[in-house]
């Protein structure tokens, strides 16, 4: 069996590795496959969905893309495909991800990778046997704001960070239906699992393993079937605490960011535009700026009185990097570099959504057992321990 982890399609590092993309909805169409496509090393091959629509889109696009109709003929040629990129619904993720690997083919699994952490580290492990590249799509950590925030942390702009508080949240009183607001717990629906996800995973990045979970999760909306408004919040080994927010119901968003520290504070609004540029059409490229924000938008960093009033220093915005994702993940399929977001990374946060789920269910606040491994590389063992909220 030929070792993906290192492979190249003809041994020279100028031949691009051929990507076969699983699910051509939102996630396949909008992040993807433009990612996939902007990403010097890497060319989409084929796209697997039996939608005509959906190919009548890819084509027009990606001229001379091949088309499957289940990823069960992927696996019947593997040996002329290089990496799977998994984008269809969450339910899918391990099974899809499950054959890849047993093909021989290094995968990359959008969020969440599985609906357990348990499942998770089983990816994990057989990826590790079969010496495949496993690797989970958390784009977000590319976010412009998420970068500006790293890098006032490591310049100790902030002095030690006391409390993160991070929103997600959107205004949408009507569901727009679809497996993403689906109660059946066999889809992994729910804003908890979805934009979860990303808070969380945002926050382990930044300051570690999780010791600590309480979270309050609800159905807001009329005819809504999964949680639409939920509140996480984390006690992180090194003492810091994150307060999480994800909601389809905020009439009124409050800062995507607001950092406390024992030095000063950052407030940042608005979300990263990355996401609705790629929606309308636009796509990376090296001949113009990405990811650029306007200077309106600009987070401030202060002390003493809210940013609303004028408090504070206007810090400007790095821009964001989504392709940086797939770069890296071309870097480490060649040898040259570090998987970006390992299964069991994706694995730890797992156990905190899985942790939320059951405090916000049960009216407890959830204890995980501390463990002492790197911010960037961490895995925690599951909860194993409740105490009354």
């Amino acid at each position: 069996m030929t070792d993906h982890a290192t492979h190249e399609t003809s041994g020279s590092s100028g031949t691009p590795l051929r990507v076969g993309l699983v699910g051509y909805g939102l996630a396949g169409s909008v992040f993807h496959a433009p990612l996939i496509a902007a990403t010097e090393g890497l060319v989409l091959d084929t796209v697997v969905t039996s939608n005509e629509e959906r190919r009548d889109q890819a084509r027009a696009e990606f001229p001379g893309v091949r088309f499957a109709a289940s990823p069960d003929e992927l696996w019947q040629r593997a040996d002329e495909l290089d990496l799977i990129v998994i984008a269809s619904p969450n339910k899918t993720h391990v099974p899809i991800a499950t054959a890849a690997l047993k093909a021989g083919l290094p995968v990359v699994v959008d969020k969440p990778i599985a609906g357990s952490a348990a499942e998770a580290r089983e990816l994990a492990a057989l990826a590790e046997e079969r010496g495949l590249l496993l690797s989970v799509f958390q784009n977000r950590r590319w976010d412009n704001d998420f970068l500006t925030l790293r890098a006032l942390i490591a310049d100790g702009e902030l002095g030690d960070v006391q409390r993160f508080e991070s929103r997600f949240e959107r205004w949408r009183p009507q569901p727009k239906g679809g497996w993403r607001e689906s109660g059946d717990p066999e889809e992994i629906g729910g804003l908890l699992y979805d934009l979860g996800s990303h808070v969380v995973d945002q926050a382990l990045a930044l300051f570690g393993p999780a010791v600590q979970v309480y979270a309050e999760s609800d159905v807001r909306r009329p005819g809504a079937a999964a949680d639409d408004d939920t509140f996480l919040a984390i006690t992180h080994t090194n003492g810091v605490r994150s307060h999480l927010y994800v909601s389809a119901t905020t009439a009124q968003l409050g800062p995507r960011f607001r950092v406390l520290g024992s030095r000063a504070g950052y407030v940042k609004y608005g979300l990263d535009p990355q996401e609705a540029a790629l929606r309308e059409g636009a796509r990376p490229s090296a001949d113009g700026p990405w990811g650029v924000e306007d200077e309106a938008l600009w987070g401030r960093l202060g002390s003493g009185e809210s940013p609303l009033t004028g408090g504070g220093t206007p810090v400007r915005t790095l821009p964001g990097d989504y392709p940086a994702y797939y770069a890296a993940v071309n870097d480490a399929l060649r040898g040259k570099g570090e998987n970006p977001v390992t299964a069991l990374q994706a694995a730890a946060a797992l156990d905190v959504l899985e942790a939320a789920r059951r405090s916000a269910r049960d009216g407890v606040t959830v204890t995980l057992p501390r463990v002492s491994a790197p911010v960037t590389g961490h895995t925690s063992a599951p909860a194993d321990e409740e105490q009354s909220a």
